[in-house]
């Protein structure tokens, strides 16, 4: 079954799951293209250039459109050093009640799922993905993915997980090659005799985060930023701007044109045009796209 028919077909037993009409109401910002559950898909292009963007860039440029509560710290990384950039697929999961337990699996075997319960958001993921969950912090028989479903994860998205629960088989686990996964500890135990899955593709609540599905997600070692799609582009085109003031700054100061008081204030007119110029001379060596660069061009006001 491809993952399309069912992320579809989860709709039938994740009783906390939006519709694709809800999430496309929830997201109304978001102009762009959508998966067929109405989950927003910010460009790969975006997410490859997110992959540069330091945690402040994004967490300034969310604060000052008033996100104010989209960083969470405190994670422990499988791949320290490394970032993880993806499109959010949420999944929650709450502790085991016997009837409404049943009544999940009940539907989920009419549903045609296979396997437990912490496969199957698993089963919806694609490329670019990350796996958000949100496990009530559980560390002790909390884990809801170990090596072999760690493993799954990367082979369909080529991403990993934000897990607000514990990782197991954490030794084999950090030898998936290019597989990042951030939790809140790890334990040998697993979560599946000790909670339900409530719903996949949800909002999800992350620590002190609320989390949409198909919200971008920028995490490294200081922690994690869960981005709302329709800022994305923003995020990213800041932090390029930002990238190129900041080497501009490093070159003048080596060339001693400026002084470090010039440089780290606010830039008299006369520096915003040596740097625009200097951006022009430069402009086909630059890290930074075109086109982001001739827009900010465009715009300049000095």
């Amino acid at each position: 079954m491809k993952a399309e028919e069912l992320m579809l077909r989860t709709k039938s037993f994740a009783p906390l799951s939006l519709t694709p009409e809800e999430l496309i109401a929830y997201t109304p910002e978001w102009k762009g293209e959508r998966f067929p559950n109405g989950r927003p898909k910010v460009p790969d292009e975006i997410l490859q250039r997110m992959e540069k963007v330091t945690i402040e860039e994004a967490w300034s440029v969310l604060r000052n459109e008033g996100y104010e509560w989209q960083f969470e710290g405190g994670w422990m990384s499988t791949s320290p050093g490394h970032t993880l950039v993806g499109r959010a697929v949420t999944a929650v999961y709450m502790p085991r009640r016997e009837d409404v337990r049943r009544l999940i699996f009940q539907k989920a075997e009419e549903a045609g799922c296979i396997g437990d319960q912490v496969s199957w958001p698993i089963d919806t993921l694609v490329e670019g993905d990350v796996y958000v969950a949100d496990i009530f912090g559980k560390i002790e028989y909390g884990a809801v993915v170990g090596s072999n479903l760690s493993t799954s994860v990367y082979a369909k998205t080529g991403k990993g997980v934000v897990h607000d629960g514990s990782v197991r088989d954490i030794e084999k686990v950090r030898k998936i090659e290019g597989y990042v996964g951030f939790f809140r500890g790890y334990h040998p135990t697993a979560a599946t005799s000790t909670i339900m899955l409530m719903g996949i593709n949800t909002p999800v609540r992350i620590g002190g985060v609320t989390v949409m599905p198909g919200d971008i997600v920028l995490a490294k070692d200081e922690g994690v930023v869960f981005i709302p799609p329709h800022l994305a582009e923003k995020v990213v085109i800041t932090s390029e701007i930002i990238r190129l003031r900041d080497t501009f700054g490093e070159i003048r100061l080596r060339e001693g044109k400026y002084t470090p008081g010039e440089i780290d204030r606010r830039w008299t007119p006369n520096i915003e045009e040596d740097f625009a110029q200097w951006v022009e001379d430069h402009i086909d060596e630059l890290p930074v796209p075109k086109e982001t660069i001739q827009e900010y061009l465009k715009k300049r006001t000095w």
